[in-house]
Protein backbone atom coordinates (compact mmCIF):
# COMPACT_ATOMS: atom_id res chain seq x y z
CA UNK A 1 0.00 0.00 0.00
CA UNK A 2 1.27 3.31 -0.96
CA UNK A 3 1.25 5.68 2.16
CA UNK A 4 1.10 8.61 -0.24
CA UNK A 5 -2.30 7.64 -2.60
CA UNK A 6 -4.86 10.20 -1.35
CA UNK A 7 -7.78 8.98 0.93
CA UNK A 8 -11.02 7.91 -0.71
CA UNK A 9 -14.23 10.05 0.37
CA UNK A 10 -17.74 8.55 0.75
CA UNK A 11 -20.22 10.40 -1.84
CA UNK A 12 -23.04 9.59 0.98
CA UNK A 13 -21.66 11.19 4.33
CA UNK A 14 -18.11 12.58 2.75
CA UNK A 15 -15.70 10.56 5.41
CA UNK A 16 -12.24 9.83 4.23
CA UNK A 17 -10.93 6.51 3.98
CA UNK A 18 -7.34 4.86 3.45
CA UNK A 19 -9.32 1.97 1.73
CA UNK A 20 -11.45 2.74 -1.42
CA UNK A 21 -15.09 1.89 -0.80
CA UNK A 22 -14.15 1.00 2.95
CA UNK A 23 -17.50 -0.77 4.80
CA UNK A 24 -18.62 1.70 7.46
CA UNK A 25 -21.50 3.07 8.60
CA UNK A 26 -22.91 6.38 7.13
CA UNK A 27 -24.38 8.85 10.01
CA UNK A 28 -23.86 12.24 11.42
CA UNK A 29 -23.46 12.51 15.11
CA UNK A 30 -21.59 14.96 17.44
CA UNK A 31 -19.70 14.83 20.62
CA UNK A 32 -22.92 15.70 22.67
CA UNK A 33 -24.75 12.54 21.60
CA UNK A 34 -22.03 10.68 23.53
CA UNK A 35 -21.84 12.68 26.40
CA UNK A 36 -25.32 13.32 26.97
CA UNK A 37 -26.45 11.77 30.42
CA UNK A 38 -22.85 11.25 31.58
CA UNK A 39 -21.21 13.14 34.60
CA UNK A 40 -18.98 16.33 33.29
CA UNK A 41 -15.47 14.02 34.55
CA UNK A 42 -16.53 12.11 32.24
CA UNK A 43 -16.31 14.26 29.01
CA UNK A 44 -13.23 16.53 31.26
CA UNK A 45 -11.65 13.15 30.55
CA UNK A 46 -12.22 12.56 27.26
CA UNK A 47 -10.55 16.15 26.63
CA UNK A 48 -7.53 15.03 28.08
CA UNK A 49 -7.10 12.37 26.03
CA UNK A 50 -7.68 14.32 22.82
CA UNK A 51 -5.31 17.04 23.88
CA UNK A 52 -2.56 14.29 24.30
CA UNK A 53 -3.63 12.90 20.68
CA UNK A 54 -3.52 16.70 19.47
CA UNK A 55 0.21 16.94 21.31
CA UNK A 56 1.47 14.13 18.77
CA UNK A 57 -0.05 15.36 15.97
CA UNK A 58 -3.52 16.85 13.73
CA UNK A 59 -6.51 13.90 14.27
CA UNK A 60 -9.84 14.09 12.77
CA UNK A 61 -12.22 12.96 15.49
CA UNK A 62 -15.41 11.44 14.11
CA UNK A 63 -18.39 10.64 16.37
CA UNK A 64 -19.92 7.50 15.50
CA UNK A 65 -23.36 6.14 16.45
CA UNK A 66 -21.83 4.12 19.26
CA UNK A 67 -17.93 5.68 19.34
CA UNK A 68 -15.86 7.90 18.75
CA UNK A 69 -12.85 7.62 16.32
CA UNK A 70 -9.68 9.13 16.10
CA UNK A 71 -8.14 9.29 12.28
CA UNK A 72 -5.24 10.51 10.71
CA UNK A 73 -5.38 8.61 7.28
CA UNK A 74 -6.97 5.36 9.08
CA UNK A 75 -8.53 4.80 12.70
CA UNK A 76 -5.90 4.37 15.10
CA UNK A 77 -7.72 4.50 18.33
CA UNK A 78 -11.73 4.95 19.75
CA UNK A 79 -13.48 5.77 23.15
CA UNK A 80 -16.71 4.75 24.39
CA UNK A 81 -17.75 7.40 27.21
CA UNK A 82 -19.88 5.56 29.94
CA UNK A 83 -21.22 7.10 32.84
CA UNK A 84 -18.02 6.04 35.07
CA UNK A 85 -15.16 5.78 32.76
CA UNK A 86 -14.05 5.32 28.89
CA UNK A 87 -13.59 2.29 27.49
CA UNK A 88 -11.36 2.27 23.93
CA UNK A 89 -8.49 0.71 21.99
CA UNK A 90 -5.29 1.54 20.36
CA UNK A 91 -4.40 -0.42 16.96
CA UNK A 92 -0.37 -0.97 17.11
CA UNK A 93 1.69 -2.26 15.03
CA UNK A 94 2.81 -5.18 17.44
CA UNK A 95 1.04 -6.95 19.95
CA UNK A 96 1.88 -5.74 23.42
CA UNK A 97 0.87 -7.98 26.45
CA UNK A 98 0.06 -5.63 29.48
CA UNK A 99 -2.36 -5.92 32.24
CA UNK A 100 -3.53 -2.69 31.25
CA UNK A 101 -4.74 -4.11 28.10
CA UNK A 102 -8.21 -5.72 28.51
CA UNK A 103 -8.31 -7.66 25.51
CA UNK A 104 -5.91 -8.19 22.17
CA UNK A 105 -7.35 -8.60 18.99
CA UNK A 106 -4.97 -10.10 16.01
CA UNK A 107 -6.41 -9.21 12.70
CA UNK A 108 -2.53 -9.36 10.85
CA UNK A 109 1.08 -9.23 11.92
CA UNK A 110 0.51 -5.76 11.76
CA UNK A 111 -2.39 -5.10 13.05
CA UNK A 112 -3.63 -5.67 16.47
CA UNK A 113 -6.20 -4.03 18.29
CA UNK A 114 -5.61 -3.70 22.04
CA UNK A 115 -8.79 -2.66 24.47
CA UNK A 116 -8.65 -0.66 27.67
CA UNK A 117 -10.50 1.21 30.42
CA UNK A 118 -9.44 4.86 31.47
CA UNK A 119 -11.21 5.66 34.83
CA UNK A 120 -8.78 8.71 36.33
CA UNK A 121 -6.81 11.41 34.52
CA UNK A 122 -3.84 8.97 36.58
CA UNK A 123 -4.46 6.70 33.50
CA UNK A 124 -3.25 8.78 31.09
CA UNK A 125 0.65 8.67 32.18
CA UNK A 126 3.69 8.11 30.20
CA UNK A 127 3.45 4.22 29.54
CA UNK A 128 -0.21 5.30 28.43
CA UNK A 129 0.93 8.13 26.22
CA UNK A 130 3.68 5.89 24.25
CA UNK A 131 0.73 3.46 22.97
CA UNK A 132 -1.00 6.18 21.87
CA UNK A 133 2.05 7.87 19.69
CA UNK A 134 2.24 4.39 18.40
CA UNK A 135 -0.74 3.98 17.07
CA UNK A 136 -1.07 7.72 15.93
CA UNK A 137 1.73 5.79 13.97
CA UNK A 138 -0.18 3.50 12.54
CA UNK A 139 -3.10 5.77 11.71
CA UNK A 140 -0.59 7.40 9.42
CA UNK A 141 0.20 4.23 7.88
CA UNK A 142 3.95 4.44 8.78
CA UNK A 143 3.99 0.82 9.99
CA UNK A 144 3.23 -0.41 6.11
CA UNK A 145 6.14 1.84 4.39
CA UNK A 146 8.95 -0.39 2.95
CA UNK A 147 11.59 -1.30 5.64
CA UNK A 148 9.12 -0.04 8.50
CA UNK A 149 10.21 -1.51 11.69
CA UNK A 150 8.01 -2.70 14.53
CA UNK A 151 8.76 -1.49 17.72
Amino acid sequence: MKVSQPLWRCATCGREFANRNQSHACGTYDLDHHFRNKPPEIRALFDRVVALIEAIGPVRILPEKTRIAFQVRMSFAQLTPRRRWLDGHVVLARRVEHERFRRIETFSPRNHLHTFRISSPLDLDAEFASWVTEAYAVGEQRHLARGARIR
